[in-house]
Protein backbone atom coordinates (compact mmCIF):
# COMPACT_ATOMS: atom_id res chain seq x y z
CA UNK A 1 0.00 0.00 0.00
CA UNK A 2 2.77 2.43 0.60
CA UNK A 3 3.31 3.50 -2.56
CA UNK A 4 -0.02 3.97 -2.71
CA UNK A 5 -0.52 6.36 -0.02
CA UNK A 6 3.36 8.16 -1.44
CA UNK A 7 0.66 8.74 -4.81
CA UNK A 8 -2.45 9.47 -3.21
CA UNK A 9 -0.18 12.36 -0.49
CA UNK A 10 1.48 13.58 -3.38
CA UNK A 11 -1.97 14.25 -5.33
CA UNK A 12 -4.11 14.37 -1.60
CA UNK A 13 -6.82 17.04 -2.64
CA UNK A 14 -5.92 17.01 -6.19
CA UNK A 15 -7.74 14.30 -7.41
CA UNK A 16 -10.12 11.60 -6.47
CA UNK A 17 -8.36 8.53 -5.05
CA UNK A 18 -9.98 5.70 -6.06
CA UNK A 19 -12.87 4.85 -3.55
CA UNK A 20 -11.11 1.93 -2.66
CA UNK A 21 -7.87 3.45 -1.08
CA UNK A 22 -10.51 6.32 0.70
CA UNK A 23 -12.30 2.77 2.45
CA UNK A 24 -8.61 1.43 3.42
CA UNK A 25 -7.27 4.68 4.56
CA UNK A 26 -10.33 5.33 6.76
CA UNK A 27 -10.35 1.99 8.11
CA UNK A 28 -6.81 1.77 8.99
CA UNK A 29 -7.44 5.54 10.69
CA UNK A 30 -10.57 3.58 12.51
CA UNK A 31 -8.25 0.81 13.99
CA UNK A 32 -5.63 3.04 15.37
CA UNK A 33 -7.96 5.58 16.78
CA UNK A 34 -9.48 3.05 18.55
CA UNK A 35 -6.20 1.71 19.79
CA UNK A 36 -5.29 5.33 20.82
CA UNK A 37 -9.07 5.57 23.15
CA UNK A 38 -8.04 1.88 24.98
CA UNK A 39 -5.42 3.45 26.14
CA UNK A 40 -7.32 6.39 28.35
CA UNK A 41 -8.51 5.95 32.19
CA UNK A 42 -11.68 6.06 32.47
CA UNK A 43 -11.79 9.56 34.20
CA UNK A 44 -10.69 10.73 29.98
CA UNK A 45 -12.12 8.11 28.57
CA UNK A 46 -15.57 10.15 27.62
CA UNK A 47 -13.47 13.28 26.23
CA UNK A 48 -11.07 11.41 24.40
CA UNK A 49 -14.00 9.70 22.49
CA UNK A 50 -15.56 13.38 22.00
CA UNK A 51 -12.53 14.66 20.23
CA UNK A 52 -11.76 11.07 18.12
CA UNK A 53 -14.69 11.74 16.94
CA UNK A 54 -14.38 15.29 15.85
CA UNK A 55 -10.96 14.54 14.02
CA UNK A 56 -12.74 11.43 12.04
CA UNK A 57 -15.16 13.79 10.76
CA UNK A 58 -12.37 15.98 9.98
CA UNK A 59 -10.28 13.13 8.01
CA UNK A 60 -13.38 12.03 6.67
CA UNK A 61 -14.04 15.17 4.68
CA UNK A 62 -10.11 15.29 4.18
CA UNK A 63 -10.06 12.43 1.99
CA UNK A 64 -13.13 13.88 0.47
CA UNK A 65 -12.10 16.86 -0.80
CA UNK A 66 -10.18 17.88 -3.84
CA UNK A 67 -7.58 20.50 -4.90
CA UNK A 68 -7.94 24.30 -3.56
CA UNK A 69 -11.56 24.65 -1.99
CA UNK A 70 -12.47 27.38 -3.95
CA UNK A 71 -13.43 27.88 -7.79
CA UNK A 72 -11.80 31.04 -8.66
CA UNK A 73 -14.17 31.52 -11.61
CA UNK A 74 -16.68 31.87 -9.52
CA UNK A 75 -15.13 34.45 -7.19
CA UNK A 76 -17.11 37.86 -7.17
CA UNK A 77 -16.48 41.25 -5.20
CA UNK A 78 -18.66 40.99 -1.94
CA UNK A 79 -22.13 43.06 -2.75
CA UNK A 80 -22.00 47.23 -2.03
CA UNK A 81 -24.42 46.58 0.89
CA UNK A 82 -22.68 43.48 2.32
CA UNK A 83 -19.76 45.33 3.58
CA UNK A 84 -20.93 48.32 5.59
CA UNK A 85 -18.69 51.51 6.52
CA UNK A 86 -17.74 51.37 10.51
CA UNK A 87 -18.54 55.30 10.21
CA UNK A 88 -21.92 54.71 9.04
CA UNK A 89 -22.39 52.32 11.69
CA UNK A 90 -21.17 54.73 14.56
CA UNK A 91 -23.33 57.58 12.99
CA UNK A 92 -26.47 56.19 14.43
CA UNK A 93 -25.17 56.82 17.68
CA UNK A 94 -26.18 54.93 20.62
CA UNK A 95 -29.62 54.29 22.43
CA UNK A 96 -30.16 55.16 26.30
CA UNK A 97 -30.58 51.09 27.24
CA UNK A 98 -26.87 50.52 25.98
CA UNK A 99 -26.53 48.38 29.46
CA UNK A 100 -29.23 46.20 28.93
CA UNK A 101 -27.98 45.46 25.22
CA UNK A 102 -24.30 44.97 26.66
CA UNK A 103 -26.02 42.45 29.03
CA UNK A 104 -26.61 40.25 25.78
CA UNK A 105 -22.72 39.92 25.28
CA UNK A 106 -19.83 37.68 25.83
CA UNK A 107 -16.53 38.52 24.81
CA UNK A 108 -14.54 35.27 23.79
CA UNK A 109 -10.80 35.19 23.52
CA UNK A 110 -9.13 32.97 21.53
CA UNK A 111 -6.23 31.62 24.14
CA UNK A 112 -4.87 28.34 22.54
CA UNK A 113 -1.75 29.45 21.18
CA UNK A 114 2.17 29.11 23.07
CA UNK A 115 4.65 32.25 22.88
CA UNK A 116 6.99 29.84 21.22
CA UNK A 117 7.41 31.94 17.87
CA UNK A 118 8.44 34.55 21.02
CA UNK A 119 11.05 32.39 22.84
CA UNK A 120 8.71 32.27 25.50
CA UNK A 121 7.16 29.42 27.63
CA UNK A 122 3.83 29.06 28.58
CA UNK A 123 0.62 30.50 27.02
CA UNK A 124 1.36 33.65 24.86
CA UNK A 125 -1.78 35.29 26.74
CA UNK A 126 0.84 35.73 29.76
CA UNK A 127 3.64 37.58 28.08
CA UNK A 128 4.27 41.17 29.42
CA UNK A 129 2.68 43.44 26.93
CA UNK A 130 3.07 46.58 28.86
CA UNK A 131 3.77 48.28 32.06
CA UNK A 132 4.01 44.91 33.46
CA UNK A 133 0.86 43.96 32.00
CA UNK A 134 -0.04 40.91 30.03
CA UNK A 135 -2.38 40.33 27.07
CA UNK A 136 -4.68 38.47 29.91
CA UNK A 137 -4.29 41.22 32.49
CA UNK A 138 -5.46 43.90 29.55
CA UNK A 139 -8.39 42.08 28.29
CA UNK A 140 -9.83 41.64 32.23
CA UNK A 141 -9.41 45.26 32.90
CA UNK A 142 -11.14 46.32 29.79
CA UNK A 143 -14.07 44.27 30.47
CA UNK A 144 -13.60 45.36 33.91
CA UNK A 145 -14.01 48.77 32.97
CA UNK A 146 -17.16 48.22 31.19
CA UNK A 147 -18.59 46.46 33.50
CA UNK A 148 -18.01 49.02 36.11
CA UNK A 149 -19.29 52.17 33.57
CA UNK A 150 -22.54 50.58 32.70
CA UNK A 151 -23.27 48.48 35.92
CA UNK A 152 -23.51 45.40 33.65
CA UNK A 153 -22.30 41.79 34.13
CA UNK A 154 -20.40 40.95 30.81
CA UNK A 155 -18.30 37.59 31.70
CA UNK A 156 -15.05 36.43 29.64
CA UNK A 157 -14.79 33.53 27.97
CA UNK A 158 -11.60 32.29 27.09
CA UNK A 159 -10.95 29.36 25.06
CA UNK A 160 -7.44 27.22 25.73
CA UNK A 161 -5.96 24.45 24.35
CA UNK A 162 -4.11 21.62 26.05
CA UNK A 163 -1.27 23.37 25.57
CA UNK A 164 -2.58 26.70 27.96
CA UNK A 165 -5.25 25.22 30.39
CA UNK A 166 -3.24 24.33 33.04
CA UNK A 167 -0.74 27.45 32.85
CA UNK A 168 -3.83 29.91 32.39
CA UNK A 169 -6.27 28.42 35.47
CA UNK A 170 -3.40 28.83 37.72
CA UNK A 171 -3.14 32.77 36.76
CA UNK A 172 -7.05 32.87 36.83
CA UNK A 173 -6.99 33.08 40.38
CA UNK A 174 -5.80 36.46 40.69
CA UNK A 175 -8.99 38.08 39.38
CA UNK A 176 -11.17 36.21 41.24
CA UNK A 177 -12.07 39.88 42.93
CA UNK A 178 -12.20 41.54 39.79
CA UNK A 179 -15.70 42.52 38.32
CA UNK A 180 -15.73 39.75 35.51
CA UNK A 181 -17.17 36.36 35.53
CA UNK A 182 -14.20 34.24 33.68
CA UNK A 183 -14.99 31.36 32.27
CA UNK A 184 -12.88 28.61 30.12
CA UNK A 185 -13.35 25.72 28.10
CA UNK A 186 -11.16 23.67 25.91
CA UNK A 187 -9.95 23.55 22.26
CA UNK A 188 -10.24 19.72 21.31
CA UNK A 189 -7.03 17.52 21.49
CA UNK A 190 -5.99 15.88 17.76
CA UNK A 191 -3.65 13.54 16.66
CA UNK A 192 -0.94 14.56 14.14
CA UNK A 193 -0.88 12.27 11.29
CA UNK A 194 2.63 11.04 9.21
CA UNK A 195 2.58 12.50 6.16
CA UNK A 196 3.14 9.39 4.20
CA UNK A 197 1.17 7.02 6.23
CA UNK A 198 -1.65 9.27 7.09
CA UNK A 199 -1.95 7.38 10.06
CA UNK A 200 -1.73 9.39 13.72
CA UNK A 201 1.98 9.04 15.30
CA UNK A 202 0.75 8.74 18.83
CA UNK A 203 0.41 5.33 20.09
CA UNK A 204 -1.21 6.26 22.96
CA UNK A 205 -3.81 9.23 24.85
CA UNK A 206 -0.43 10.38 26.80
CA UNK A 207 0.26 14.06 26.06
CA UNK A 208 3.32 14.34 28.33
CA UNK A 209 7.05 13.83 27.67
CA UNK A 210 7.34 11.92 24.36
CA UNK A 211 4.32 12.18 23.42
CA UNK A 212 3.60 15.87 23.71
CA UNK A 213 4.23 15.96 19.84
CA UNK A 214 1.82 13.88 18.98
CA UNK A 215 -1.30 16.27 19.64
CA UNK A 216 -2.26 19.61 18.04
CA UNK A 217 -5.38 21.80 19.11
CA UNK A 218 -7.31 22.07 15.47
CA UNK A 219 -7.42 25.39 14.73
CA UNK A 220 -9.62 28.08 15.79
CA UNK A 221 -12.32 26.93 13.81
CA UNK A 222 -12.99 24.59 16.45
CA UNK A 223 -14.61 27.05 18.39
CA UNK A 224 -18.04 25.87 17.47
CA UNK A 225 -18.20 22.31 18.29
CA UNK A 226 -16.20 23.15 21.46
CA UNK A 227 -17.92 25.65 23.18
CA UNK A 228 -21.28 23.38 22.54
CA UNK A 229 -19.74 20.27 23.52
CA UNK A 230 -18.82 22.23 26.73
CA UNK A 231 -21.74 22.77 27.84
CA UNK A 232 -21.48 26.65 28.24
CA UNK A 233 -23.16 28.08 25.27
CA UNK A 234 -26.10 25.94 27.07
CA UNK A 235 -25.95 28.02 29.73
CA UNK A 236 -24.71 31.50 28.35
CA UNK A 237 -28.09 31.07 26.07
CA UNK A 238 -30.08 30.24 29.58
CA UNK A 239 -28.48 33.45 31.18
CA UNK A 240 -30.06 35.50 28.31
CA UNK A 241 -26.62 36.06 26.15
CA UNK A 242 -27.34 36.67 22.87
CA UNK A 243 -23.83 37.12 21.24
CA UNK A 244 -20.74 36.62 21.47
CA UNK A 245 -17.54 39.05 20.47
CA UNK A 246 -14.45 36.35 19.69
CA UNK A 247 -11.12 37.47 18.64
CA UNK A 248 -7.53 36.62 19.30
CA UNK A 249 -6.18 37.36 22.57
CA UNK A 250 -3.16 38.99 21.28
CA UNK A 251 -5.07 41.59 19.07
CA UNK A 252 -4.62 44.52 21.40
CA UNK A 253 -7.07 46.22 19.25
CA UNK A 254 -10.53 44.01 19.66
CA UNK A 255 -11.81 45.60 22.58
CA UNK A 256 -15.81 45.63 22.50
CA UNK A 257 -17.30 48.41 20.29
CA UNK A 258 -20.69 49.29 21.44
CA UNK A 259 -21.19 50.72 17.75
CA UNK A 260 -21.31 47.36 16.53
CA UNK A 261 -23.00 45.89 19.27
CA UNK A 262 -25.81 48.83 18.84
CA UNK A 263 -26.01 47.80 15.51
CA UNK A 264 -26.61 43.46 15.94
CA UNK A 265 -29.04 44.37 18.67
CA UNK A 266 -30.98 47.32 16.87
CA UNK A 267 -30.48 46.13 13.03
CA UNK A 268 -31.87 49.30 11.04
CA UNK A 269 -34.08 47.14 9.03
CA UNK A 270 -35.23 44.89 11.84
CA UNK A 271 -33.40 41.90 10.44
CA UNK A 272 -30.76 40.59 12.43
CA UNK A 273 -27.18 39.27 11.74
CA UNK A 274 -25.84 35.99 12.89
CA UNK A 275 -22.22 36.90 11.96
CA UNK A 276 -20.50 39.95 12.04
CA UNK A 277 -16.59 39.82 10.67
CA UNK A 278 -14.43 43.13 11.35
CA UNK A 279 -11.91 43.82 8.10
CA UNK A 280 -9.91 46.65 7.95
CA UNK A 281 -8.34 47.97 4.70
CA UNK A 282 -5.10 45.90 3.32
CA UNK A 283 -1.58 47.58 3.70
CA UNK A 284 1.51 46.33 2.05
CA UNK A 285 2.01 44.29 5.25
CA UNK A 286 -1.25 42.19 4.93
CA UNK A 287 -1.16 40.82 1.51
CA UNK A 288 -1.44 37.20 2.99
CA UNK A 289 -4.60 38.06 5.45
CA UNK A 290 -7.86 35.96 4.34
CA UNK A 291 -10.51 38.19 2.37
CA UNK A 292 -14.54 38.45 2.14
CA UNK A 293 -15.66 38.01 -1.43
CA UNK A 294 -19.26 36.79 -3.07
CA UNK A 295 -19.41 33.09 -3.75
CA UNK A 296 -22.71 31.22 -4.64
CA UNK A 297 -24.72 34.41 -3.43
CA UNK A 298 -22.97 33.89 0.12
CA UNK A 299 -20.23 36.19 1.83
CA UNK A 300 -16.99 33.74 2.14
CA UNK A 301 -13.85 34.23 3.42
CA UNK A 302 -11.09 32.92 0.81
CA UNK A 303 -7.50 32.16 2.56
CA UNK A 304 -4.41 32.10 0.99
CA UNK A 305 -4.34 28.43 1.07
CA UNK A 306 -7.24 27.86 -0.89
CA UNK A 307 -6.09 29.65 -3.85
CA UNK A 308 -5.14 27.86 -6.40
CA UNK A 309 -1.05 28.90 -7.44
CA UNK A 310 -2.04 30.57 -10.58
CA UNK A 311 -3.86 32.92 -8.50
CA UNK A 312 -1.71 33.85 -5.98
CA UNK A 313 -0.76 36.99 -7.01
CA UNK A 314 -4.07 38.21 -7.99
CA UNK A 315 -4.95 37.36 -4.44
CA UNK A 316 -2.51 39.30 -3.13
CA UNK A 317 -3.01 42.21 -4.84
CA UNK A 318 -4.11 45.47 -2.91
CA UNK A 319 -6.36 46.99 -5.30
CA UNK A 320 -8.48 44.03 -6.36
CA UNK A 321 -8.90 42.53 -2.72
CA UNK A 322 -8.74 46.00 -0.82
CA UNK A 323 -9.69 44.41 2.77
CA UNK A 324 -8.56 41.28 4.93
CA UNK A 325 -9.86 39.59 7.80
CA UNK A 326 -9.10 41.23 11.29
CA UNK A 327 -10.57 37.69 13.40
CA UNK A 328 -12.83 40.21 15.13
CA UNK A 329 -15.95 38.73 14.89
CA UNK A 330 -19.46 38.92 16.40
CA UNK A 331 -21.89 35.93 16.23
CA UNK A 332 -25.32 34.94 17.35
CA UNK A 333 -25.46 32.26 19.84
CA UNK A 334 -28.65 30.67 19.13
CA UNK A 335 -27.19 30.45 15.61
CA UNK A 336 -24.09 28.54 16.85
CA UNK A 337 -26.40 25.81 18.56
CA UNK A 338 -28.70 25.56 15.64
CA UNK A 339 -25.84 25.20 13.24
CA UNK A 340 -24.06 22.65 15.84
CA UNK A 341 -27.01 20.41 16.18
CA UNK A 342 -28.17 20.29 12.58
CA UNK A 343 -24.08 19.48 12.08
CA UNK A 344 -24.34 21.95 9.62
CA UNK A 345 -21.33 24.41 9.55
CA UNK A 346 -19.25 24.16 6.99
CA UNK A 347 -15.38 25.33 7.28
CA UNK A 348 -13.01 24.67 4.81
CA UNK A 349 -9.82 22.33 5.88
CA UNK A 350 -6.28 23.87 6.86
CA UNK A 351 -3.82 21.13 5.76
CA UNK A 352 -0.92 22.66 7.83
CA UNK A 353 2.20 20.44 7.37
CA UNK A 354 5.28 20.71 9.51
CA UNK A 355 8.81 18.69 10.63
CA UNK A 356 9.03 17.46 14.23
CA UNK A 357 12.22 17.75 15.84
CA UNK A 358 13.26 14.53 14.49
CA UNK A 359 12.74 15.18 10.72
CA UNK A 360 9.59 13.58 10.34
CA UNK A 361 7.19 15.21 8.41
CA UNK A 362 3.44 15.43 9.73
CA UNK A 363 0.78 17.26 8.73
CA UNK A 364 -2.48 18.66 11.38
CA UNK A 365 -5.84 19.00 10.14
CA UNK A 366 -7.00 22.44 11.30
CA UNK A 367 -9.73 24.86 10.46
CA UNK A 368 -10.22 28.49 10.94
CA UNK A 369 -13.39 29.95 12.84
CA UNK A 370 -13.98 33.02 10.19
CA UNK A 371 -14.66 30.23 7.12
CA UNK A 372 -17.91 29.53 8.91
CA UNK A 373 -19.64 32.83 7.65
CA UNK A 374 -20.91 31.67 4.83
CA UNK A 375 -23.22 28.99 7.12
CA UNK A 376 -24.85 31.56 8.81
CA UNK A 377 -27.61 33.61 7.68
CA UNK A 378 -27.73 37.28 7.02
CA UNK A 379 -23.81 37.65 7.04
CA UNK A 380 -22.17 41.04 7.03
CA UNK A 381 -18.52 42.55 7.09
CA UNK A 382 -17.71 45.90 8.39
CA UNK A 383 -14.77 47.45 7.58
CA UNK A 384 -13.81 48.98 10.63
CA UNK A 385 -10.24 51.61 11.60
CA UNK A 386 -6.86 49.91 11.20
CA UNK A 387 -6.57 50.46 15.01
CA UNK A 388 -8.65 47.68 15.58
CA UNK A 389 -6.13 45.24 14.74
CA UNK A 390 -3.11 45.61 16.60
CA UNK A 391 -2.08 42.11 16.62
CA UNK A 392 1.36 41.08 18.66
CA UNK A 393 3.06 38.43 16.88
CA UNK A 394 6.68 38.90 17.01
CA UNK A 395 8.61 41.61 19.15
CA UNK A 396 9.10 43.55 16.11
CA UNK A 397 4.73 44.58 16.75
CA UNK A 398 5.50 44.75 20.56
CA UNK A 399 7.92 47.50 20.82
CA UNK A 400 5.46 49.54 18.64
CA UNK A 401 2.68 48.91 21.32
CA UNK A 402 5.25 48.98 24.39
CA UNK A 403 6.48 52.65 23.00
CA UNK A 404 4.61 56.25 23.26
CA UNK A 405 2.81 55.52 19.75
CA UNK A 406 0.01 54.22 22.27
CA UNK A 407 -1.16 55.14 25.57
CA UNK A 408 -2.78 52.53 27.83
CA UNK A 409 -6.24 53.55 29.41
CA UNK A 410 -8.62 50.92 31.19
CA UNK A 411 -6.67 48.32 29.56
CA UNK A 412 -7.49 49.62 26.05
CA UNK A 413 -4.32 51.19 23.53
CA UNK A 414 -5.20 54.19 21.62
CA UNK A 415 -2.98 55.91 19.25
CA UNK A 416 -1.23 58.89 21.05
CA UNK A 417 -2.59 62.14 20.11
CA UNK A 418 0.91 63.26 19.21
CA UNK A 419 1.39 61.31 16.45
CA UNK A 420 0.79 63.34 13.26
CA UNK A 421 0.09 60.02 11.19
CA UNK A 422 -2.69 57.68 11.65
CA UNK A 423 -0.46 54.83 10.27
CA UNK A 424 1.88 53.03 12.43
CA UNK A 425 5.93 52.93 11.58
CA UNK A 426 6.90 49.75 9.70
CA UNK A 427 9.29 48.09 12.35
CA UNK A 428 11.97 45.17 11.42
CA UNK A 429 14.07 43.89 14.11
CA UNK A 430 16.96 40.92 13.28
CA UNK A 431 16.68 37.51 14.58
CA UNK A 432 19.00 38.91 17.53
CA UNK A 433 15.32 40.44 18.82
CA UNK A 434 13.17 37.39 18.34
CA UNK A 435 13.00 36.07 21.58
CA UNK A 436 11.51 38.29 24.06
CA UNK A 437 14.38 38.34 26.74
CA UNK A 438 16.98 39.00 23.98
CA UNK A 439 15.06 42.13 22.75
CA UNK A 440 14.06 43.37 26.28
CA UNK A 441 18.07 43.05 27.22
CA UNK A 442 18.70 45.07 23.89
CA UNK A 443 16.75 48.00 24.84
CA UNK A 444 17.59 50.05 28.31
CA UNK A 445 14.65 51.96 27.57
CA UNK A 446 11.80 51.67 24.33
CA UNK A 447 12.83 55.07 22.47
CA UNK A 448 10.83 57.78 21.58
CA UNK A 449 9.01 56.75 17.99
CA UNK A 450 6.38 59.30 17.57
CA UNK A 451 7.88 60.66 14.43
CA UNK A 452 9.27 57.55 13.16
CA UNK A 453 8.21 55.91 9.93
CA UNK A 454 10.65 53.31 9.02
CA UNK A 455 12.62 51.27 11.57
CA UNK A 456 15.20 48.19 10.22
CA UNK A 457 17.55 46.86 13.22
CA UNK A 458 19.92 44.31 12.01
CA UNK A 459 22.36 42.35 13.72
CA UNK A 460 23.79 42.87 17.28
CA UNK A 461 22.76 46.10 18.17
CA UNK A 462 21.69 47.47 21.36
CA UNK A 463 19.91 50.88 22.47
CA UNK A 464 20.97 53.11 25.33
CA UNK A 465 17.80 55.23 27.39
CA UNK A 466 16.00 57.67 26.31
CA UNK A 467 17.34 57.19 22.11
CA UNK A 468 14.64 59.06 20.08
CA UNK A 469 13.94 57.74 16.44
CA UNK A 470 12.64 60.18 13.56
CA UNK A 471 11.55 59.54 9.73
CA UNK A 472 13.39 56.43 8.63
CA UNK A 473 16.00 54.87 10.38
CA UNK A 474 18.52 51.65 9.66
CA UNK A 475 20.81 50.06 11.61
CA UNK A 476 22.62 47.72 10.10
CA UNK A 477 25.70 45.76 12.52
CA UNK A 478 27.90 42.91 10.44
CA UNK A 479 28.59 39.98 11.48
CA UNK A 480 31.15 40.07 13.84
CA UNK A 481 30.36 43.82 14.95
CA UNK A 482 28.20 45.05 17.48
CA UNK A 483 26.77 48.54 17.40
CA UNK A 484 25.59 50.70 20.47
CA UNK A 485 23.40 53.44 20.10
CA UNK A 486 24.41 55.59 22.79
CA UNK A 487 21.89 57.00 25.49
CA UNK A 488 19.80 60.16 24.48
CA UNK A 489 20.85 59.59 21.00
CA UNK A 490 18.41 61.29 18.19
CA UNK A 491 18.50 59.32 15.36
CA UNK A 492 16.69 61.06 11.93
CA UNK A 493 16.76 59.92 8.83
CA UNK A 494 20.16 57.94 9.42
CA UNK A 495 21.89 54.38 7.79
CA UNK A 496 24.31 53.56 10.61
CA UNK A 497 26.17 50.07 9.53
CA UNK A 498 29.51 48.70 9.91
CA UNK A 499 31.24 49.89 13.21
CA UNK A 500 29.01 52.93 14.34
CA UNK A 501 29.23 55.04 11.43
CA UNK A 502 26.50 57.74 10.98
CA UNK A 503 25.75 58.71 7.93
CA UNK A 504 22.84 60.57 6.66
CA UNK A 505 20.13 58.89 4.47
Amino acid sequence: LSSYFSKAMSQAGTSQFQEVIRQELEYSMKVELDKILATAPSNELEHTKKDLEGFKKLFHRFLQEKGPSVDWGKIQRPPEDSIQPYEKIKARGLPDNIASVLNKLVVVKLNGGLGTSMGCKGPKSLIGVRNENTFLDLTVQQIEHLNKSYNTDVPLVLMNSFNTDDDTKKILQKYSHSRVKIYTFNQSRYPRINKETLLPIAKGVSCSGENTECWYPPGHGDIYASFYNSGLLDNLIGEGKEYIFVSNIDNLGATVDLYILNHLMNPPNGKRCEFVMEVTNKTRADVKGGTLTQYENKLRLVEIAQVPKAHVDEFKSVSKFKIFNTNNLWIALSAIKRLQEKNAIDMEIIVNPKTLDGGLNIIQLETAVGAAIKSFENSLGINVPRSRFLPVKTTSDLLLVMSNLYSLNAGSLTMSEKREFPTVPLVKLGSSFTKVQDYLRRFESIPDMLELDHLTVSGDVTFGKNVSLKGTVIIIANHGDRIDIPAGALLENKIVSGNLRILDH
